[in-house]
């Protein structure tokens, strides 16, 4: 039985995408949007544009309403325990740059900052840059074969030098869900603040930030099959209490002199100048849309996709995929083919994927790969886009060879 997504009707870009000709398996970078977010954006401009919180007037009454429904929204779709835990940022590299600049007057020379092996740039550089402003030490933990997290070497390289943690859920080349709650639990045990990168794994179910117990939570809306330009940021409400502001403007003050100024608490006092209203807005309607989804048949739907995906890469000599993927996507390589020839050839057939590192330059050295394709899935994908993408592989393969 061929495996059909009933939501694909509902992301008019794909109907656009297909009339060019091209099959699109490149999720992780951004997904595409459900009609119902593009209506968000056209009512917010059509019906009469406004800036949030600081008018009287109706249409900024009514922004600042559907404004804060999103921050309502995404505390109910994280499980945060109360809205103010809620900030807006412009993604998940924004929150993590905030994070590292917010969180740097508490550390001193010496301390430790964990970071996994598997790390995409924007939750590696922040704390690498933070490291080398501060004279601290950048721990990595190692993998597994399978790319999991070494439990027991982080375990040995986590300790009471570590002052914060911070790890992806979900890795964007290796399509590995990590067991981030007992490594959580241990930097905690050592007073360390911990942070989960979320922006690949939030949009393959609920995450609950509660129970994985962390301090801080990130993750982009683009991902989220929300706009772009728009993240949001989770923390605790004593963690958010220790960050400092990083960016100063409109909007997050209380009270300001020529000589001297106090701001607001989190979260408005963490997002200073005009915030992207309409993206926040759209946002609030991708939620509702992924709200009113059957979480179990989304779910069922994407690991059959990914098991088909799997099985026909396997399929084709020499293929070899970079780890062993739970869900979502797959990174590959063919012996004696370089990844960027063999992209090209895919891209001539309309096949969209995405080569090279992934923006986790450390991770591919580390599996001593130059470059990878990168297939990956969202929910409107199905049957027929992966037997275009094997038949393009088989096309282009045969070529090179």
């Amino acid at each position: 039985m061929t495996l059909i997504s009933p939501w694909r009707a509902d992301f008019p870009g794909l109907r656009a995408l297909d009339a060019d000709g091209q099959t699109y398996l490149d999720s992780a970078a951004t997904a595409q949007k459900p009609q119902a977010v593009l209506d968000a954006l056209l009512a917010y401009y059509a019906g009469g544009a406004a800036n949030v919180h600081r008018a009287q007037h109706l249409p900024g009454e009514r922004a600042t309403r559907a404004f804060e429904a999103t921050r309502d929204k995404a505390t109910r779709w994280l499980n945060a325990a109360s809205r103010d835990e809620i900030v807006f940022t412009r993604g998940a590299t924004e929150s993590l740059n905030l994070l590292a600049y917010g969180l740097e007057h508490l550390f001193m020379a010496g301390d430790e900052i964990a970071i996994s092996a598997a790390e995409h740039h924007a939750n590696l550089l922040p704390w690498q840059q933070l490291a080398a402003r501060k004279s601290l030490k950048l721990v990595v933990l190692p993998l597994t074969p399978a790319g999991d997290i070494d439990p027991q070497q982080a375990a040995a390289l986590i300790g009471p030098r570590t002052r914060l943690l911070a790890l992806s859920q979900l890795s964007n080349v290796l399509g590995r869900w990590q067991d981030v709650q007992p490594l959580i639990r241990q930097a905690q045990k050592h007073g360390a603040l911990t942070v989960v990168d979320g922006a690949q794994a939030v949009v393959h179910g609920r995450q609950d930030v509660q129970a994985l117990g962390c301090d801080f939570y990130v993750c982009s809306s683009h991902k989220l099959y929300g706009p772009d330009g728009v993240g949001l940021l989770y923390g605790r409400r004593d963690a958010l209490q220790r960050l400092r502001h990083w960016q100063f403007g409109g909007e997050m003050v209380q009270q300001a002199d020529y000589h001297a100024a106090t701001f607001r608490p989190a979260p408005l006092g963490l997002e200073a100048g005009t915030p992207a209203v309409s993206g926040v807005i759209a946002l609030g309607a991708a939620l509702d849309y992924l709200e009113r989804l059957d979480a179990a048949a989304v779910s069922r739907h994407e690991a059959a996709l990914h098991r088909m995906l799997l099985e026909g890469l396997q399929r084709h000599e020499g293929l070899r995929l970079l780890g062993e993927p739970h869900t979502a996507l797959a990174c590959f390589t063919v012996d004696g083919i370089h990844s960027g020839d063999l992209a090209h050839l895919l891209t001539e057939q309309g096949i969209a994927v995405r080569v090279g590192h992934h923006c986790a330059m450390p991770l591919l050295q580390r599996l001593g790969v130059n470059g990878a394709i990168r297939v990956s899935l969202g929910l409107y994908n199905d049957e027929t886009d992966l037997q275009r993408l094997f038949a393009a592989l088989g096309k282009a393969l045969e070529l090179l060879r």
